[in-house]
């Protein structure tokens, strides 16, 4: 790859194929495989991210509002596609671009019912949400018997499969509580398949799900993090591969004299004679105030650059002293020498926060050899 000359997010998407490869690798062959692509595929391109799946073959997509569904359509995906949390005032949209809403409570389940009804609809497909301990989204295990009531009561739809959320599937821990949900999952989905009279499909594990608790692999897995390269422990980010390495440039190189000061609120004091870079990066784009100060840092020509005073809305300032470096050169955020979850732990939070918060505003682009 050529270096870079202004700030990119770029994207492997050769790495994308391994992940997916390998959490593939284990599920059965009859088993689905669900992508999550919200939040911009986890910030990274979800039109890229999302056509190379199609090409690896996954059998359905899941995404967390209305609009993400939509914007896929115009990218043209006509892979099958599941809206996580949709809303009542976007459910026109969805039957029109042929979504599928996750229904997780009696007001949207009936909402729902309606419009598909007012549109003269037959068993449109729909996904029903349980809450099994995550306590987020999602019918209790007492509401079952509303589901079935207004399942039956209507031709309208038709429940294409159950689900649930695991709440701590990475943490060895947690295990009878992880076991705990997946049983009582279990006990709704046979109580309704009974009373309902057929079979929609069933899933509950998450990447994490998928690599610690085969058995609960049932009729499709949902596999979100693990895509992008992370896999929850340290274990599982060895044999995946982050797909996403963010680069900037060095904009400007000072030299502070003792006792000069640096940036907002004179946060960084020199005590001795320090060489500072000016990147073009900030808390505009994804690399937040929590980063500053020392907390985290950059690597340039292979040395660790930490960053130095208040991190500003599209610039952070590092210190280079004793780095052999020029204006225009390439830096790496992350990616490549510093995992982003090594970087996400030094602003105390997980890699999730980190990636999906680059800014859309970082220009994104895709590699694939």
């Amino acid at each position: 790859m050529p270096k870079a000359r202004e700030t990119v997010l770029e994207i492997d998407l050769n790495a994308l194929a391994h992940n997916y490869n390998y959490i593939r690798s284990k599920i059965d062959k009859d088993v689905k495989f669900m992508a999550v692509v919200k939040a911009f595929g986890y910030g990274s391109d979800v039109t890229g991210i999302a056509r190379k799946l199609v090409e690896l073959g996954a059998d359905y997509f899941a995404v967390a509002y209305t609009s993400e569904g939509i914007a896929l359509r115009h990218a043209g995906i006509e892979t099958l596609i599941l809206v996580l949390h949709p809303q009542s005032a976007n459910f026109d949209d969805i039957i029109k671009y042929c979504l599928e809403p996750s229904l997780y409570s009696k007001f949207v389940l009936e909402e729902f019912i309606k419009t598909a009804e007012k549109q003269k609809l037959q068993n449109y497909p729909v996904h029903l949400k349980f809450n099994t301990g995550l306590n987020r989204l999602g019918f209790s295990q007492k509401e079952t018997p509303v589901v079935r009531d207004l399942l039956k009561g209507t031709t309208a739809v038709k429940a294409k499969s159950f689900f649930s959320h695991l709440a701590a599937s990475e943490d060895w821990r947690e295990r009878e509580f992880t076991l705990e949900q997946i049983y009582t999952f279990r006990k709704i989905a046979l109580k309704l398949y009974d009373e309902l009279g057929y079979r929609p499909m069933l899933h509950i594990c998450n990447t994490s799900g998928i690599i610690n608790y085969p058995k609960a692999h049932f009729d499709m897995v949902r596999s979100g993090i693990g895509l992008y390269g992370f896999g929850n422990d340290e274990p599982e980010d060895q044999k995946l591969k982050p797909i996403g390495t963010l680069k900037t440039i060095i904009s400007q190189i000072h030299t502070m004299q003792k006792g000069e000061t640096l940036g907002y609120n004179r946060a960084f004091t020199a005590e001795k004679t320090t060489k500072t870079a000016t990147l073009p990066i900030g808390h505009a784009d994804g690399i937040n105030r929590q980063y500053g100060n020392g907390r985290a840092g950059v690597i340039i020509n292979g040395e660790y650059a930490p960053i130095i005073g208040n991190v500003c809305m599209d610039m952070i300032m590092v210190n280079i002293t004793g780095i052999e470096c020029e204006e225009g050169d390439e830096v790496i955020v992350f990616g490549g020498p510093q995992h982003a979850t090594e970087f996400a732990a030094k602003g105390n939070t997980i890699s999730y926060e980190l990636i999906t918060g680059i800014s859309q505003r970082v220009k994104r682009i895709l590699i694939e050899n």
